[in-house]
């Protein structure tokens, strides 16, 4: 299993900081594409990735137990 985080408004749309998921030997793209359907966030399409805390592309293979951070763009004054 992996442990997913959610940040910013994507932790507001799920209500959720963090879920866990079977993501071992998905890629990026793939748990972002999952988690878009599950959860109909449109923002998790833009985020930056990070698995382990070392930012990741799209086509990042994701292990058993990797820990993947999904951080959506902010803004702020």
């Amino acid at each position: 299993m992996n442990q997913i985080l959610l940040f910013a408004d994507l932790r507001e749309k799920t209500g959720k900081s963090e879920t866990e998921l079977d993501a071992a030997g998905k890629t990026v793209k793939e748990v972002r594409n999952l988690l878009f359907q599950t959860y109909q966030l449109p923002a998790i399409q833009e985020s930056m990735v990070a698995i382990n805390e070392e930012f990741a592309t799209n086509g990042t293979v994701i292990s058993e137990r990797d820990v993947v951070a999904f951080i959506p763009p902010v803004s702020g004054g």
